[in-house]
């Protein structure tokens, strides 16, 4: 009888240091920042594709039918969204705010405390891993050897000294075994430590991914941090649930410590196991990290776009997010980030900072910490294209299916043209099609909605008119997706 087991997402995190691409309603793992699908898809499709099930079972396991994502409610759409696209069908627990990997974690154990003897496998949302069979290799070896009282994780032998990763001492004696016990936990050390360990035979990075038993886990938060548990057991139990979807109280969870669980028991725990993942691995952590996914010109150069360009530079990384040419010249370990609304420009050796500078920029109040120019919405997505003193102009996509809530204005009046694709339209009560060059007047004050019933994308152009455009003038009377009115 083939054992069960269930994997889950952490898809938690806000991912600062990747800033202007990644941003609070976008962080990294909602972004395609290589291979042209986000960091969350290419992880959903290493550990729940059809070839990943036939894997395990072929070798007596059993995988889940749906894996378990893990994250804020703000981003619950992005999550299945990116789900949906790729045809991966998820269950998702939702964070009211953010609490850490120990609270999260802690959750799942309760969600899954009826099938004690289910394998776990927590898988980070946000790394790069290049080689998929690699990685389900080394799970194997996981899931072999873990027992009813261990916890596993992934390691990875260093390939330089990076301080930007925390390190993992194992027993020398256990290295030509494939499952090590690991003596001790280094953080992220100071450059010359970090050089040092990276020579070591039996230091590893530590990759983040986790395996143990549903029973252990949760023995194991209770052993050493009951008041997350508690916390976690309380927001689930008082849980409200839609569907495939748990959304955790928010009063309970709210008053969870934030903690991660390296801190709050894996340091502390005494049989606490690793395996070698052997293939290349990246947590995409910072702007360094990401660029050395990217090949070299021969002058150390790299980048993503071909509209980028390098003059008498070397040791650099242009990463522009738009069609636009980037020219560097006479630039030397600098780190250049175009978007559509933001540009960021560091040396290399301050890659490390950017949470930091991120962190002030929000004391400040620039809009463009929180929200990229293009911004997701369940229905689909808006770009604001331009605005002035008394009009804003915006480009909006409703998905095949998309519904926008039935809403008014008080401070606007608004303008929609059809660019392609086929609208249905409420205005007062009034419900009308417009098709391809056709177009329409909302006035302020009146009730409308904006529909796609047909197979294919509505894009409309939509002009603004009035005093004010913030979002807080948007007054909902009906919201399939659950939205306040």
């Amino acid at each position: 009888m083939s054992k069960t087991i269930q994997t889950v997402i952490l898809c938690g995190g806000s991912g600062k240091r990747l800033w202007p691409v990644s941003r609070k309603a976008q962080p990294k793992q909602f972004v395609s920042l290589i291979n042209g699908k986000t960091l969350l898809q290419q992880t959903l499709e290493r550990v729940g594709s059809p070839a990943a099930k036939k894997f395990f079972l072929e070798n007596g396991y059993h995988l889940a039918e749906k894996p378990i994502c893990i994250g804020s409610e703000i981003h619950r759409y992005q999550i299945q969204d990116d789900a949906e696209s790729i045809g991966i069908p998820v269950k998702c627990i939702l964070e009211p705010v953010s609490r850490n990997t120990a609270a999260a974690m802690a959750v799942v154990a309760c969600y899954k405390a009826d099938n004690n003897s289910d394998l776990l496998v927590f898988c980070p949302s946000d790394h790069y891993i290049e080689d998929t069979a690699s990685y389900l290799q080394s799970l194997l070896e996981a899931f072999n050897a873990v027992n009813s009282s261990e916890i596993i994780t992934l390691g990875v032998k260093p390939s330089f000294g990076s301080t930007a990763y925390g390190y993992l001492e194992v027993e020398e004696s256990y290295l030509n075994h494939h499952v090590y016990p690991v003596k001790k936990f280094i953080e992220k050390p100071c450059e010359k430590v970090a050089s040092h360990l990276a020579k070591k035979n039996n230091i590893f990075w530590n990759a983040g991914s986790f395996i143990t038993r549903v029973d252990n886990l949760y023995s194991a938060i209770s052993a050493y941090r009951p008041d997350i548990l508690k916390f976690a057991k309380d927001s689930f139990e008082k849980a409200r649930v839609e569907s495939q979807t748990v959304f955790l109280d928010k009063e309970k969870f709210s008053n969870c410590p934030s903690e991660s669980i390296d801190y709050a028991v894996l340091e502390y725990y005494s049989n606490l196991k690793l395996v070698e993942l052997k293939t290349e691995w990246s947590d995409v952590g910072s702007w360094n990290s990401l660029a050395n996914l990217f090949k070299s010109n021969a002058h150390n150069n790299r980048t993503n776009s071909s509209q980028a360009q390098f003059f008498n530079s070397k040791d650099s990384f242009i990463y522009s997010s738009t069609e636009r040419p980037v020219v560097a010249v006479g630039v030397d370990k600098m780190i250049i980030v175009e978007t559509s609304d933001a540009i960021m420009i560091t040396n290399s050796h301050q890659s490390e900072s950017i949470k930091q500078v991120v962190d002030e920029l929000e004391k400040k109040n620039i809009a463009q910490v929180n929200s990229h120019r293009k911004v997701n919405r369940p229905w689909g997505a808006f770009d604001s294209v331009d605005s002035g003193e008394r009009f804003q102009v915006k480009r909006i996509f409703v998905k095949p299916g998309g519904r926008l809530s039935l809403q008014r204005h008080e401070k606007r009046a608004e303008h929609w043209v059809v660019i392609s694709g086929t609208a249905k339209v409420t205005r007062g009560e009034e419900v009308f099609n417009l098709e391809e060059n056709e177009s329409t007047f909302i006035p302020k004050g009146v009730v409308h909605r904006l529909e796609n019933l047909g197979d294919t994308p509505l894009e409309i152009i939509e002009v603004q008119t009035g005093t004010y455009f913030g979002e807080d003038d948007i007054f909902r009377l009906e919201d399939e997706y659950g939205r306040k009115v």
